[in-house]
């Protein structure tokens, strides 16, 4: 008979304060096999897993279940304190009485019947389990970094000088991302391109990290230290190699229509590029949707001033396989599309414009070499407005609800750089709240206010309208309780920020868990901040969600870390709860490969002996190294043949019956 020991966890208050503990134990006492029963109120304290180790040793215990808080928060410590005490680890279960029971219940009877209910359910499920050895697989030392802005760059370097090889895949010709389009970083207005550029050359330095710029990953396959990506590597029609940068193909192209991405479409660039100056790669593009050789056969003019001979009309896009260990996600963000307020005129106004296109109107490398116009005639504005929380926080179907966190900061850092360049230019500043959390934010915008004299209204803009050359800002002061109309010579959107319009794709691709916003969602907000729920993904910068570029390097470099963490392992322990097929039921139907999203499963032709012979029959075979114990087979599996190690069929329905009691 199997001697099982029960545990029960006050949580503090957590548990104790909707759950009678005490009725608790004293049911548990009467379940049958139970023959130790106790309640403590830290469980997972060192405390706590003494008692646990000291009961398994005296008692001789074959099972354990801890009533406590998610397996996900303290299972990994209940298991190893087990397997120190000499019980397997995989005869623990954990009953969660506080997310599933207390934290959902004000009543303490409610409460305590159902901790009563899922406590005898795990005790069910523990008589029937057995004990299970996990296996090894070989870690693969090189890390996989998809995006190269600020977070993918920090993130790849901090793992390369850690003496492992990284890949940086960036969809655009250059690394850089958001932060290469920026003039000044806040609070302490240091040149962006200052601090930027280092890092960008570091990288392009490094032995260790390869650019793989212009390209998208297509797939990816495997497990935590063993994946499998293939990346697709577009056709610069350039060759790399021969490539020198020196721009004269750029000067000589005829076809100079198309606009520039790099300065938010404000101005116009040629066919065949380099994105701006510092890029890395420095290495010209050609965009194919452009270019008159590529469309219309006619033309190549890049080739004839090309001295180095690096122009290559018949390249094609290459595709890369490779191995990875660890893959780091630091896709990065947009801001959202403005088509959809109209009323602010962005559509229709070419004075009406958002914060990203005003940093490349300021920029000493931008359209207009740092001089601040109005777009729609080149006259240097007097009146400036700006607009906060432009689609966030927002209740309409356009809005996204979230804050987008570095939208105060900025306006704050363009209101005073205008002030300070243009000190007779009268700047205002309409907001819903001042959000300002950071070290030394807060005195950043009090010095707007202040020391500048931005005039800072707390109020909402209704309707921009053109009128007699001007911008008609029609707003609200709710401090002073008065309608506004401010005739204005342009207008800045602080819009909001979205999620990358590749992360959704990305996300499928790695199994990676993501919000009804296409952030990536982390494994535990507190405690596993920078990790995705999918072992051996990990998280850096906006892609997880909105933060400013302090708390984006932060990010990276942790992601990094947990990446070294990874890498620096020879082998992994695998998850013993794996799939594991009856031959003798399966039918041989491949559903079960079908769905499995690591292709963990494939088939033999294996002989049978039957009765009067010998029969050859294919049935299924599991990878265990490879098997992450999803349980997606075991639903599909329409023979009934296979079956997850540690949640069996047997164990489910143990625990169903010990609900219907």
């Amino acid at each position: 008979m199997k001697k099982i020991g029960v545990f029960v966890c006050w949580c503090g208050s957590n548990i104790a304060a909707t759950v009678d503990v005490k009725a608790v134990v004293e049911a548990c006492r009467k379940e049958p096999n139970v023959v130790f029963a106790e309640d403590y109120q830290y469980m997972c304290s060192e405390i706590g897993q003494n008692k646990m180790a000291d009961a398994i040793r005296d008692y001789k215990l074959d099972g354990v279940v801890i009533c406590s808080c998610s397996p996900r928060m303290h299972e990994a410590t209940f298991r190893k304190t087990a397997e120190k005490a000499g019980l397997n680890p995989y005869m623990i279960e954990v009953a969660n009485i506080r997310e599933q029971c207390s934290w959902i219940h004000k009543d303490v009877e409610e409460g305590t019947e159902k901790a009563i209910v899922l406590a005898r359910t795990a005790i069910a499920k523990v008589l029937l389990n057995a004990p299970l050895q996990a296996g090894e697989s070989k870690v693969t030392k090189r890390a996989l970094v998809i995006g190269g802005g600020i977070a993918g760059i920090q993130s790849a370097l901090d793992i390369a000088d850690a003496g492992f090889e990284v890949d940086i895949v960036e969809k655009k010709p250059s690394i850089g991302g958001k932060m290469s389009q920026l003039d000044k970083t806040f609070p302490t207005l240091d040149c962006s391109a200052c601090i930027l550029t280092p890092k960008m050359v570091d990288v392009s330095a490094h032995d260790k990290i390869n650019i793989f710029a212009y390209s998208e990953v297509e797939a990816v396959s495997g497990f935590v230290g063993n994946f499998t990506a293939k990346i697709r590597k577009k056709a610069r029609y350039v060759d790399e190699a021969k490539c020198t940068g020196c721009r004269a193909c750029m000067d000589k192209c005829p076809s100079k229509k198309s606009l520039n991405e790099f300065n938010a479409g404000l101005d116009n660039r040629p066919a065949i590029y380099i994105p701006f100056a510092q890029a890395v790669p420095n290495k010209a593009t050609i965009d194919p949707t452009a270019c008159i050789k590529l469309k219309t056969g006619k033309c190549g003019i890049c080739s004839k001033v090309c001295t180095a001979g690096a122009i290559n009309y018949e390249q094609k896009d290459e595709i890369i396989e490779r191995e990875y260990g660890a893959i780091v996600v630091a896709t990065g963000y947009n801001i959202i599309n403005l088509d959809k307020f109209n009323e602010l005129g962005y559509s229709d106004c070419k004075d009406v414009i958002t914060s990203l296109e005003f940093e490349r109107l300021t920029n000493a490398a931008g359209p207009t070499k740092g001089h601040l116009i109005c777009p729609s005639d080149g006259r240097e504005p007097q009146k400036i407005v700006f607009v906060q929380c432009v689609g966030s926080r927002g209740l309409r179907p356009c809005d996204k609800q979230y804050c987008s966190k570095i939208c105060c900061m900025y306006t704050a850092k363009h209101a005073m750089l205008l002030r300070e360049k243009h000190p007779e230019t009268e700047v205002y500043v309409f907001y819903i709240d001042v959000r300002t959390p950071g070290k030394n934010y807060d005195e950043f915008y009090r010095r707007a206010v202040e020391q500048y004299g931005v005039h800072y209204i707390k109020g909402q803009v209704g309707k921009v309208i053109e009128k007699d050359g001007h911008l008609e800002v029609q707003a609200s002061d709710l401090l002073a309780d008065e309608q506004l109309h401010i005739d204005a010579d342009l207008v800045v959107l602080a819009a909001a920020i979205e999620a990358d319009d590749t992360a959704r794709k990305i996300g499928t691709m790695l199994t990676a868990s993501m919000d009804t916003n296409d952030f990536f969602t982390e494994a535990h907000a507190k405690l596993k901040p920078v990790e995705s729920p999918t072992a051996g993904i990990f998280l850096s910068g906006m892609c997880q969600g909105p933060k400013d570029i302090p708390d984006t390097v932060a990010q990276a470099g942790a992601a990094a870390v947990k990446v070294i963490g990874l890498l620096s392992k020879d082998t992994l322990k695998g998850n013993a709860c794996v799939a594991s097929p009856n031959e003798n039921m399966c039918n041989g139907c491949s559903l079960c490969a079908t769905v499995c999203p690591y292709g963990a499963i494939s088939y033999v032709d294996k002989e049978f002996r039957i009765p009067g012979g010998v029969q050859v029959r294919r049935v299924s075979q599991v990878n265990q190294a490879i098997c992450q114990g999803c349980g997606a087979c075991t639903v599909a599996c329409m023979s009934g043949a296979m079956d997850l190690r540690g949640f069996t069929n047997k164990e489910i329905m143990a625990e169903v019956e010990s609900i219907c009691k």
